[in-house]
């Protein structure tokens, strides 16, 4: 991974010095260079660039992925600059936080969808229950006695799971953390039992066998660990993903989202990018602008009000 990083990074630094006065696209993610969404997004931009479209990205992280919005946001709306949303920045920061600088579905306008993770619930091997049935029936039998972690109380790695369980009748005890590392840590170490995540950083654990996929939140099964049943399999309707998408700042040609949305989205469905793709953790998802717009809203009125129940202490901008 960390050899694919420079390689990315030093393709960057060839775009940039590349392109000479030729219109440049800016991608900007709300996340430190090196992440896993960072490798993500310049592996799409280095494709992109290939296919004639020169693309650059730029770090902005902070504040939960609200500096770099309110700076896209606040862009000159030429077609040239463009922002990662994401459940955070789309949706989740606006009960998180007393005041967005943004509004996210006002101050955007939406260009594609670029890929997501669905979550997963992971556990430990030495637990009384191996399947997500076995987890429920024994969740029941002791409320509030599982241990379940998450990488934060606002994000979709808890508000997943927590919808799964208002779903199915039971009740853990949630303990966050400062991101999945920790979390994982501490699953790994005993000190917790089950864990939301994604595939990304747990597959390695998964592979030894420390820990195994309880279900995934996905309509189908993972390339990764295809003997991992859905949830939905399992018997319980339920769909979750942390989503990665291109939004422009509103009042964007339409003529632009469109060249950028044609670009992107040949990328997204190439064999060899999709393979590259779920090698870490990802799966490509393309589409139109408009649906676009209707899944953010959506996943807007989803996710909101879950939010707004939890009762959470708000972050200041």
């Amino acid at each position: 991974m960390k050899s694919l990083i420079r390689l990315l990074l030093l393709a960057s630094a060839v775009i940039c010095g590349s392109v000479g006065a030729q219109p440049v696209t800016k991608i900007v993610v709300p996340f430190a260079a090196g992440g896993g969404t960072d490798v993500y997004v310049r592996l799409l931009a280095s494709e992109i660039t290939k296919a004639g479209i020169p693309v650059i990205v730029e770090n902005k992280p902070g504040a939960s992925g609200n500096i770099a919005a309110d700076y896209v946001a606040k862009s000159r709306p030429d077609g040239h600059t463009v922002f990662v949303g994401t459940n955070s920045t789309m949706a989740n920061n606006t009960v998180l936080f007393e005041k967005l600088p943004y509004d996210p579905l006002k101050d955007f306008v939406p260009v594609t969808h670029i890929g997501y993770q669905p979550m997963i619930i992971v556990a430990r091997t030495d637990l009384p229950y191996s399947t997500l049935q076995e987890m429920v029936a024994y969740a029941k039998a002791n409320p509030g006695k599982i241990n379940r972690g998450s990488p934060g109380a606002g994000i979709i790695s808890n508000l997943a799971p927590l919808m799964f369980e208002r779903q199915a009748g039971i009740r853990t005890t949630h303990i966050p953390f400062n991101g999945d590392a920790p979390g994982l840590q501490a699953l790994l170490s005993g000190s917790i039992d089950i864990h939301g995540t994604s595939i990304t950083a747990s597959l390695p654990h998964v592979q030894s066998g420390k820990i195994r996929v309880l279900g995934v939140m996905d309509n189908k099964r993972l390339s990764q660990v295809p003997s991992a049943p859905t949830f939905k399999e399992a018997g319980y309707d339920v769909e979750a993903y942390a989503w990665y998408t291109l939004v422009a700042p509103a009042g964007t040609p339409r003529e632009a989202v469109e060249r950028l949305n044609k670009a992107v989205n040949q990328v997204l469905v190439r064999e060899d990018f999709i393979a590259k793709a779920q090698a870490m953790g990802m799966e490509p998802r393309g589409g139109s602008s408009e649906e676009l717009g209707k899944y953010i809203r959506k996943e807007y009125e989803r996710w909101v009000p879950l939010l707004k129940s939890l009762e959470l202490t708000k972050s200041t901008y």
